[in-house]
């Protein structure tokens, strides 16, 4: 009698959320104009639109329907936009001569800070846009995947059933913002190489301009 593999659960919401945490974070350890508005306007808005997410998709990400991906897509938007200010704020800090940009010790901490924001918001960008978001992904797998992975390319790496999760995607943001390109992971949909394409020319940016 042949053995029928149990069907993968879903991704659990719990890691997601804690680096969204640390996102929520940053802006508190920056100075206060790399913020827009106020230092707590968008860690404000990041955690109200978690604790919705949290509350109408509890425990693993598998509950389909518009309000949970609208709300999955605008938690995203905002710690997008939140890297995206920082990191002009300081390219602008960085070419004008800016007093918070003469202290090397300042300077290397906003500097770090504000390339780990932009790691976190492209780590989410991966794992919001590769094949629908995390809820796809476990109920309409497509057969061809945005983002190729070493374990969707050779399925014997991996046991049957493997989905990437937030975590593989946290890893490609990183690999891509240290290599400015692409490593194990190869972006196959047009969206994903323009994507990786901006986040590795913003890092060579930011790391350029701050050594």
């Amino acid at each position: 009698m042949t053995e029928v593999s149990p069907s993968p659960r879903a991704e659990q919401r719990w890691t997601a959320s804690a680096f969204v945490l640390v996102s929520m974070a940053v802006p508190f350890l920056l100075p206060a104009h790399y913020s827009p508005g106020t230092t707590w306007l968008l860690p404000v808005i990041e955690g109200s639109v978690l604790v919705a997410l949290v509350i109408v998709d509890p425990g693993r990400i598998d509950r389909p329907g518009r309000w949970v991906r609208a709300l999955s897509v605008a938690l995203v938007v905002v710690i997008a936009a939140g890297a995206a200010w920082s990191a002009a704020r300081l390219v602008w800090d960085l070419l004008h001569s800016s007093p918070t940009a003469t202290v090397a010790i300042d300077l290397l901490l906003s500097g770090a800070l504000v390339w780990m924001q932009t790691v976190l918001a492209f780590g989410f960008l991966y794992w919001e846009l590769d094949g629908g978001g995390a809820v796809n992904r476990h109920l309409r797998p497509r057969a061809h995947p945005d983002l190729a992975f070493p374990q969707q390319l050779e399925p014997e790496l991996a046991p049957p059933g493997w989905r990437p999760v937030f975590a593989d995607y946290l890893f490609l943001a990183l690999i891509n913002a240290t290599t400015f390109g692409p490593a194990d992971v190869l972006p196959l949909a047009r969206w994903a190489k323009l994507t990786m394409a901006v986040q590795s020319l913003l890092s060579l940016v930011i790391l350029g301009l701050v050594v």
